[in-house]
């Protein structure tokens, strides 16, 4: 190793040294010869004079026509310029500055030569600025065969800084190359031969200076091996070391307080939810640290979000305001209290879609009643229906049950008559006032008469109520299912609704039941769960649609309490803590008061541990957790702090891991008498995570799998530079929208008023070279220089526009808050039909009938900034639509990262992508995303094949030979690739 090992100021010299090593952190011989090619460039196949294409990059074979030497910019300046002809037309080529010196002894009028570069216009003729050039020999036969040589040879191209070009990293590689064939090749030699992978020097020779792709494949392959398999021999290593570590075994106990707590909840546990607690109870009953990521919403309770109904004897209610103590109404049509509010933070929404054009909302945890053609009803969750949601013939394979009709009573008077009401609305038009709305059943029942019988319709099955005004049309839809029927509302052109209905017979017990059509992606919403005091554990909700309730707790941390063990739940904010802390304690009731009055034999404390906690509450509950009073704690980065001691602490939970450094996750593992087991939980988990999950060092449950079939909100990129007409398109997309009653947002990366049109610190381009640098710019950099679109110009722009004509109102966070409130008051209210936002509208801003939304510059937005966005439309009974507009070529990163984020609506997934665009941070290390990574080669998401199977291999030879006393060049590769702080990092989350 002692010829890689040398520093690379003996052989480049000082001044190249030091760019790589400030620039590159490349410092040895072997850290060059590590420094890879990013891609390669080819020549390219000849190309004729007259069939050149703009803006590629061609290899020509041409004679020198004419050469001269111009001045410029009052003779300070000189350029050469080169014609060039073969026969089928011209080129002209150029080189600026010291650059002519060479090609004008050179390139002289008769010779013939091969140029490479990339062709541009200037003054409305083709050039070539800069070419690379070789000069042919005159004979012919002995010109082709080079030109051919020439036009097809790779050219690497490598990571570089502005110090140091790709041109000139390649001369340095050329320097110490030869030193690669004193490369110590960590691979034994049985795993080389049977992967058929290439020794490591010959791999380090084709890396650099490949012949051919195939070359450059067998470099690739054995590289990506290297660093997989020593990677993963680290890892294996730790593992090993791990199963040495004297942590306490967690068994299950029989008739404790884990039992107690499943006697209490009102539901069997699901076969996911089932198969992860036994994973990792199986863990936990271990006598080493458990290691595991659960994949999934923290607590997989069955939930709804905060904007979603619920019914109460006074009619809805949004999920949001219940409360302990509020009756809602059960399907039965019984009456029933809430005994139970979970709020779960936020977690990701579907939309159930019913056959009469009514939508639901639940977390894909949620419980439906539902039947099959003749089969019993059933309870399944949202996942297992998306899983199972059409029979073999693609129709609808579920229905779910009408609740029975109830008397309601909402308060308010109600003078007229409810059927002379109902003629009066067919004839006239209006709304159904709410106190008619959430009435007695039989003054409901008189409103829809009325209706029917002025539109001459009996009521009955298969009803057709034209040209209703649409707010109309939507409450006889709302009182049709208040009865137990069906009803779906029809566009009808110019602002009219059609409405098909089918009321159920008289005296009939059951209502009509609906399929289930499909269950569409909305993003991520606040979301909570209730528990319902009555046997049959239900509750109606949105559009009169029975729902069953309830949720699972953190089933693990009972179970180490009964082990005689401490729980800890590390939350990132306070809200949170104190909504977990909340749903652990009502959730498992007298469960949760151990020795206190009334509390339950089996019991224990639960206590919360935040920052601004009171003294004297402080003072207690770290009295708590020290004396093994408290079994459970939930808290913040609080429970990190060096006063906080536990009795004996068994589990730590990890929520909402991507909020925690490394450091902090570790400090709370080291705070028990031994090491404590560890569940991480998490929906979307963050770079290194996925990283470490795909390397093995972290088990992971899986309670969320990708969702299936097809997306509602329908996504496309809008490249609005190389094409304009798609942009043109998209306004008129918008435009059908609002014509089919629905509205749309714009969104853009900026407000644009005058003080960000100069932001401090900026200067006015200045003159000379550097100006005349910039102005000859590439398209590409002048896209990503240019300031991003601002709300202000786009929607005086559209109004003025493409969407003249439509009412379009502008919102962003400099406007008061009250006239913010009034714009989004009148949006949700139907009065405004587009409203040109920034992020505001990021979160908590929920409109169903607002279907389409194009984002502006959307290359501008981070993929999960893109996906929140996104889950603002479609969010009704209507289908959404999202457009990505955006300038950047086709080819740049950007625009790959809009259409990987277009083709799914799935967050674990859009977390991948997340990973392809940051990096995966340093594996062994501590940096969590970013440029800090291990690996030069490997790509933890493209890779993945490799990674498990190196993890086989690795696990193997480490259990054969811990200390690999039989493999000492592993060994040798081992100690550069973990220096002192990595080995550190190894066994950290």
């Amino acid at each position: 190793m002692a010829a890689l090992d040398e520093p690379l100021k003996k052989i480049l010299g000082g001044t190249t040294a030091k760019v790589l090593a400030e620039q590159l952190d490349l410092h040895t011989v072997g850290d060059l010869l590590h420094h890879y090619p990013r891609r390669y460039a080819e020549r390219g196949e000849l190309t004729r004079l007259a069939d050149l294409p703009l803006d590629e990059h061609v290899t020509v074979v041409a004679q020198v026509a004419d050469s001269r030497v111009l001045k410029f910019n009052a003779g300070r300046g000189q350029r050469l310029e080169v014609t060039l002809t073969d026969g089928s037309g011209r080129l002209q080529l150029v080189f600026f500055g010291k650059g002519i010196h060479k090609p004008h002894k050179e390139l002289l009028p008769g010779r013939r030569a091969m140029f490479a570069g990339k062709v541009s216009v200037f003054n409305r003729k083709l050039q070539l600025a800069h070419p690379e050039y070789e000069l042919l020999d005159r004979d012919a036969g002995d010109g082709a065969d080079a030109a051919s040589a020439f036009a097809h040879q790779l050219m690497p191209i490598y990571p570089a800084c502005q110090q140091m070009a790709s041109w000139k990293i390649a001369k340095a590689v050329d320097a110490v190359l030869p030193s690669a064939q004193d490369a110590v090749d960590p691979l034994p030699e049985a795993l080389r031969e049977g992967r058929a992978l290439v020794p490591l020097t010959e791999a380090l020779l084709k890396i650099h200076r490949p012949g051919s792709k195939a070359d450059i494949a067998d470099a690739r392959a054995r590289l990506k091996w290297d660093e997989a398999f020593v990677m993963q021999v680290a890892l294996a290593r730790r593992r090993l070391a791990d199963t040495q570590l004297p942590a306490v075994a967690r068994k299950m106990v029989k008739g404790g307080i884990l039992d107690a707590f499943d006697a209490k909840l009102p539901f069997t546990l699901t076969d996911g939810q089932q198969k992860v607690s036994r994973e990792i109870f199986d863990d936990l009953a271990t006598e080493h640290p458990m290691h595991r990521l659960l994949q999934g919403e923290v607590g997989s309770g069955k939930a709804q979000p905060l904007d979603a109904l619920v019914l109460t004897p006074r009619g809805f209610r949004p999920m949001g305001e219940m409360a302990v103590g509020t009756e809602v109404v059960v399907p039965s049509g019984e009456i029933a209290v809430v005994d139970g509010v979970f709020p779960q933070g936020e977690r990701e929404v579907w939309r159930l879609v019913l056959s009469d054009g009514s939508a639901v909302e639940c977390d894909d945890e949620h419980l439906w009643i539902v039947a099959a053609r003749g089969t019993q009803e059933q309870v399944l969750t949202t996942r297992e229906l998306r899983a199972d949601l059409l029979r073999a013939d693609g129709q609808p394979k579920w229905s779910v049950p009408a609740a029975v009709p109830v008397d309601l009573e909402g308060g308010g008077e109600r003078p007229l008559d409810p059927y002379a009401l109902g003629r009066s609305l067919a004839d006239n038009g209006g709304r159904v006032p709410d106190a008619y709305r959430n009435a007695p059943l039989k003054e409901r029942q008189a409103v829809v008469r009325g209706l029917l019988d002025a539109a001459g319709r009996p009521a009955g099955a298969d009803i057709v109520l034209r040209a209703l005004p649409g707010p109309l049309a939507d409450d006889l839809a709302w009182l049709v299912r208040s009865l137990g029927g069906r009803a779906q509302v029809r566009a009808a052109g110019e602002g009219a609704r059609e409405v098909h209905l089918a009321l159920p017979e008289e005296g009939a017990t059951d209502g009509i039941r609906r399929t289930i059509q499909a269950i569409e992606h909305v993003g991520r919403k606040p979301v909570q769960c209730i528990s319902v005091a009555h046997p049959d554990h239900a509750y109606v909700t949105d559009h009169f649609t029975v729902t069953h309730n309830t949720m699972v707790a953190l089933r693990a941390m009972l179970g180490v309490v009964d082990s005689g063990g401490q729980a800890a739940m590390l939350a990132p904010t306070e809200v949170l803590a104190q909504q977990h802390h909340r749903s652990i304690t009502e959730m498992m009731g007298e469960l949760a008061e151990g020795g206190m009055l009334g509390g339950a034999e089996q019991g224990t404390k639960v206590v919360l541990l935040t920052g601004s906690m009171g003294a004297a509450s402080r003072r207690q509950a770290l009295l708590d957790l020290v004396t093994g009073e408290a079994g459970i704690v939930v808290g913040t980065h609080a429970l990190i702090e060096d006063k906080v001691q536990f009795h004996d602490l068994g589990l730590v939970v990890v929520d909402e891991q991507h909020r925690f450094g490394v450091e902090q996750r570790d400090a709370l593992r080291g705070k028990g008498k031994q090491p404590p087991h560890l569940l991480v939980m998490t929906a979307t988990p963050i770079p290194r995570t996925v990283a470490m999950t795909v390397f093995g060092d972290l088990e992971t449950s899986v309670l969320d799998q990708l969702p299936a079939g097809r997306s509602p909100i329908a996504s496309h990129v809008v490249p609005a530079k190389d094409k304009p007409h798609f942009l043109a398109r998209a306004w008129e997309r918008v435009r059908e929208e609002v014509a089919a009653g629905h509205q749309g947002y714009v969104v853009c990366p900026r407000i644009g008023d005058d003080e960000e049109e100069a932001p401090k610190g900026t200067k006015k381009a200045g003159s000379g070279s550097k100006a005349a640098a910039a102005k000859a710019s590439s398209p590409e950099d002048a896209e990503e220089k240019r300031p991003p679109l601002a709300v202000l110009d786009i929607a005086e722009q559209l109004a003025e526009g493409p969407l003249d004509g439509l009412r379009v109102a502008v919102l962003h966070g400099r406007m008061a808050p009250d006239d913010k409130d009034e714009v989004m008051r009148s949006f949700a209210a139907g009065e405004l039909d587009v409203l040109v936002a920034t992020t505001v509208i990021e979160v908590g801003v929920n409109v169903p009938n607002a279907t389409a939304m194009v984002i502006m510059d959307a290359d501008r937005f981070g993929v999960s900034q893109l996906h929140q966005l996104r889950g603002r439309v479609g969010r009704g009974s209507a289908p959404g639509l999202c457009l990505l507009v955006s300038e950047m070529p086709e080819a740049s990163p950007a625009r790959a990262r809009l259409a990987a984020v277009a083709a799914t609506l799935d967050g674990f997934e859009l977390s991948r992508i997340d990973l392809e665009q940051r990096r995966e941070g340093d594996v062994l290390g501590q940096a969590q995303s970013g440029v800090r990574s291990s690996l030069r080669m490997l790509t933890v998401i493209d890779d993945e094949e490799i990674i498990a199977s190196a993890r086989e291999e690795a696990t193997a030879l480490v259990t054969a030979d811990p200390e690999l006393t039989g493999y000492p060049e592993l060994r040798i590769a081992l100690s550069a690739l973990l220096d002192e702080e990595r080995e550190q990092y190894l066994d950290k989350g």
